[in-house]
């Protein structure tokens, strides 16, 4: 993600990029083996594992009509249109990307991350806040569904409204945490501030430090602030009995601790009232062919 942005400063929302996002990715991760960075130059499928063309719930576009189709693909995201639309073409473009599915692994990762890049290419986000993998991850079986309705039936209103649902839930959640991480910052300052006499600014500045590396060693923290080892050890002892921080190594030496209250706003809530059919069901799989593309 962060490296996309970077890059995005260069160099707009393109199939150049879009190669070189899978490229970085893929790297030392699953699927690494399958041409990172190349678009697939034989036929995939979609399906349970163990599926075959035969049986595939999917079967996107062979090598020569995959190259025509993102060639229209990258031609609608530069049409300019109305602003209030561009949500929509959005949702549209990370359809269509997923239909092409032009790589042999990874699509599904790469046209997660797309979304946000169109939006921050766009300054309709300032900031990667809208993250909607969570959303999708959570209404998995509806995800592939309302893809796969697309397909078969061109059934675009009822993707376009599950995809709007999920940045709307998604914005609101991302409020929400923002405000909850404000409330918590004001107060352990103030927290510290009564509890620590002297010694309240060096800790603020350590909690400061705390909301980029929320997992830190002491010794990290002690070279980050100039203090001794010494020093930063007894800081963190204090911080850990007021409950900001909490060491997690049950280690003397060498010691990591983590900024709990912090890292406990990002944990995954159950979903208590999603209907059955929109909870998430068993992973979808793509199966490449196995057979070497043409050199």
């Amino acid at each position: 993600m962060n490296w996309g942005l970077e890059r995005l400063k260069t160099l707009p929302v393109s199939l150049r990029l879009v190669r070189e996002i899978h490229e970085k990715l893929m790297e030392g991760v699953r699927g690494g083996q399958w041409r990172p960075g190349e678009f697939r130059r034989s036929q995939n499928w979609i399906g349970p594992p163990g599926s075959t063309l035969a049986t595939a719930r999917f079967i996107p576009p062979p090598p020569h009509e995959m190259e025509t189709a993102l060639g229209d693909w990258e031609l609608f995201l530069h049409r300019e249109g109305p602003p209030r639309s561009f949500l929509m073409r959005v949702g549209i473009a990370h359809a269509q990307f997923e239909t092409i599915h032009p790589f042999l692994d990874g699509n599904g990762r790469v046209g997660r991350l797309l979304i946000t890049f169109l939006l921050c290419e766009k300054d309709i986000l300032k900031r990667p806040l809208l993250y909607l993998s969570h959303y999708l991850k959570r209404f998995r079986q509806e995800y592939y569904e309302r893809l796969q309705a697309v397909r078969d039936q061109g059934d675009w209103e009822n993707w376009l409204k599950f995809f709007l649902r999920g940045v709307a839930d998604v914005s609101d959640e991302a409020t929400i945490v923002a405000r909850k991480i404000v409330e918590l910052r004001e107060s352990n300052r103030r927290l510290l501030t009564e509890k620590m006499g002297k010694g309240a600014g060096t800790a603020i500045a350590i909690m400061e430090r705390l909301f980029d590396h929320p997992i830190v060693t002491v010794r990290a923290i002690a070279e980050d602030h100039d203090l001794s080892v010494p020093r930063a050890n007894t800081v963190v002892n204090e911080l850990t009995k007021l409950g900001v921080l909490k060491e997690i190594t049950g280690r003397q030496r060498d010691r990591i601790v983590s900024y709990e209250g912090y890292l406990s706003l990002f944990q995954d809530e159950p979903v208590a009232d999603a209907a059955p059919e929109m909870k998430a069901g068993p992973e979808e799989t793509t199966v490449a062919d196995t057979t070497p593309p043409a050199a």
